[in-house]
C-alpha cells in the first residue's frame, strides 16, 4: 500500500482514540488527525500543513457551514420553530397517532434548516414525546419513533456531514452543492416518506387512537399567530428555483443575465442568508432591544462555532494533507486491484458507514472513512454524485444505531422509556430500511436529480 492510505489509516486510528478512548471533542481528535497525517510526509510536513490549512480557510463550503450554524441559532432564538410546530399540531394532531406524523413531519422540517441530529431530537422530541405516550403508545415505541426521526436532521440539507463531503478535494471536483443540495434533499423525502408509512402501520398495528381535541391549538389559532413562520422557507426556495428548472433556463437564456451569472449562485451561501434574514424579520419582537442584549446574543452563539468550525477546518486541511500525498491514486490502484461488483461494493461502504456511526457521529464518521466510502464507490462504477448522496443517507443511521447514539438516550428520557428496549426496533425499523434506501439510490433504482 501507499503512504497515502497507511496516513489515511492512522488518521482513522487517531480520531476513534481521541473521540472514543480519550472521550475529547470531534475537534481536538481531528486536529491530531490532522497532524498525524501530516507527520506521513515527513520533512515535507510543515509544507503540507500549510497547504492544508490554505485549502481549508479558502474553501467557500467552510464558510457556507459557519452561516448554517448561525442560521439554526437564528431561528431558534426568534422562535420560528416553535411556531412551526404548532401549525403542524393543529394540522395532524387530530389524526390518531398525530403526535407520531408531527415528530416525524417536524423532524424533517428542523433537519432542513438544523441539520443536527441531537438537536432535532431534543427539540421536536419535548413536545411529541410525551404527547405519543398520552396517545396510547408504549414508551418505548415512542422513544424509538422520536430517535428514529432524529437521524432526518443528517438526512435533509443543510448538514454537517454535507459540507464534510464536499469539502474534500476529490469530492469537490466533481460535484457541485447545487447539485448535491437538490439531490440530497429529495433522499430525504424518500426518508421522510417512508416514516409516514411506517407511523401507518404502528399506528393500525397498535389501535392508536387520536387524543382529545383540548391539547391541540385550532388550526386558525395556530396560523393567526404563526403563519409568518412559514415565510422561511422561502430563502431555500428562491435560490432554488432561480437555478433550476424552467425559471433557470430561462434566465440563462437571457442575453442580459446569461448562465454565467446563474453559475455565480451559490446555494448554500445564499440560502441561509436569506433565511437569517426572514428569521430576523418574522422573529422581530424575540430580537435584542439594546446593544447590550445585542452583544450577549452574539456572544452566546460563539461556542456553536467552536467546534463545527473546528472540525471543518481540520477536516478539510486533512483531506487536503492526503490528496498531496497521494491517497487518491493509491485507493484507485488498491481498488482496481480488487475484483468487486458495484452491488457488493455499495453493500459493504453501507455496511461500513452504519457500523461506524453507530459509536461515532455521523460527522466523526464520514470525516474518517467518507473518503474511502466514496473512492471505493466510485472506482466500482457508482455515479460521483450518487455515491456521496448514499454515503450521507448511510450516514443518518447514526440517530437511531444502538447502544452509542445521543438521539436514543435523549428520546427515551423525554417519553421515560428504558433505552436499551429501543435498540432492537431501531435497528429493524429505521437502520436496515435507511440502509435499503442508501442502496437504492446508489444503484440508480430510486431516482435523485443529477
Amino acid at each position: 500500500m501507499g503512504i497515502g492510505i497507511w496516513a489515511l489509516l492512522m488518521f482513522i486510528v487517531v480520531i476513534v482514540f481521541f473521540n472514543l478512548v480519550l472521550k475529547r471533542n470531534i475537534a481536538e481528535a481531528m486536529l491530531a488527525g490532522f497532524i498525524v497525517t501530516a507527520l506521513f510526509g515527513g520533512a515535507q510536513a510543515p509544507e503540507l500543513m500549510w497547504s492544508g490549512l490554505v485549502f481549508a480557510a479558502t474553501n467557500d463550503v467552510l464558510y457556507a457551514s459557519v452561516a448554517f450554524v448561525f442560521m439554526a441559532y437564528v431561528i431558534d432564538k426568534t422562535e420560528v420553530i416553535a411556531s412551526l410546530i404548532k401549525i403542524l399540531n393543529s394540522l395532524l394532531g387530530r389524526l390518531p397517532g398525530g403526535a407520531a406524523y408531527v415528530d416525524t413531519i417536524a423532524s424533517g422540517v428542523m433537519g432542513t434548516l438544523a441539520g443536527s441530529n441531537s438537536g432535532n431530537t431534543a427539540t421536536t422530541g419535548s413536545i411529541t414525546a410525551p404527547w405519543m405516550v398520552r396517545s396510547n403508545f408504549s414508551k418505548e415505541l415512542s422513544a424509538t419513533v422520536v430517535a428514529g426521526n432524529g437521524g432526518l436532521g443528517a438526512a435533509l440539507p443543510p448538514s454537517a456531514s454535507m459540507f464534510i463531503m464536499l469539502g474534500f478535494a476529490p469530492v469537490a471536483a466533481v460535484i457541485s452543492e447545487g447539485d448535491l443540495y437538490v439531490a440530497l434533499f429529495i433522499a430525504g423525502a424518500y426518508q421522510v416518506i417512508y416514516r409516514i408509512f411506517l407511523i401507518m402501520f404502528f399506528v393500525k398495528r397498535d389501535k392508536i387512537k387520536s387524543v382529545s381535541p383540548d391539547f391541540i391549538q385550532p388550526l386558525k389559532e395556530s396560523l393567526r399567530t404563526g403563519w409568518t413562520s412559514t415565510l422561511i422557507f422561502l430563502g431555500a426556495l428562491i435560490p432554488i428555483v432561480m437555478t433550476i428548472g424552467p425559471l433557470a433556463d430561462f434566465f440563462a437564456a437571457n442575453p442580459s443575465i446569461g448562465e454565467g451569472a446563474l453559475d455565480s449562485i451559490s446555494l448554500i451561501t445564499w440560502i441561509p442568508i436569506l433565511i437569517i434574514i426572514i428569521s430576523m424579520i418574522v422573529g422581530r419582537a424575540h430580537l435584542p432591544k439594546t446593544k447590550k442584549d445585542w452583544s450577549s446574543f452574539l456572544t452566546d452563539a460563539i461556542p456553536r462555532f467552536s467546534t463545527i468550525g473546528a472540525l471543518l477546518v481540520f477536516a478539510y486541511a486533512s483531506s487536503q494533507v492526503l490528496t498531496d500525498l497521494g491517497l487518491a491514486e493509491d485507493l484507485t490502484a488498491l481498488m482496481g486491484s480488487i475484483a468487486i461488483s458495484k452491488w457488493l461494493m455499495v453493500v459493504l461502504v453501507g455496511l461500513l458507514v452504519a457500523l461506524v456511526a453507530g459509536p461515532l457521529s455521523s460527522t466523526a464518521t464520514l470525516t474518517a472513512i467518507g473518503l474511502v466510502a466514496f473512492t471505493g464507490m466510485v472506482s466500482a462504477g457508482v455515479d460521483p454524485l450518487l455515491a456521496v448522496v448514499a454515503i450521507l443517507v448511510f450516514a443518518s443511521t447514526e440517530g437511531a444505531s444502538p447502544p452509542a447514539s445521543g438521539s436514543i438516550f435523549i428520546a427515551a428520557s423525554l417519553a421515560g422509556a428504558q433505552a436499551e428496549k429501543t435498540f432492537v426496533p431501531l435497528i429493524i425499523y429505521y437502520v436496515i430500511p435507511i440502509l435499503l434506501i442508501g442502496y437504492l439510490i446508489a444503484m440508480g433504482i430510486l431516482p435523485v436529480p443529477m
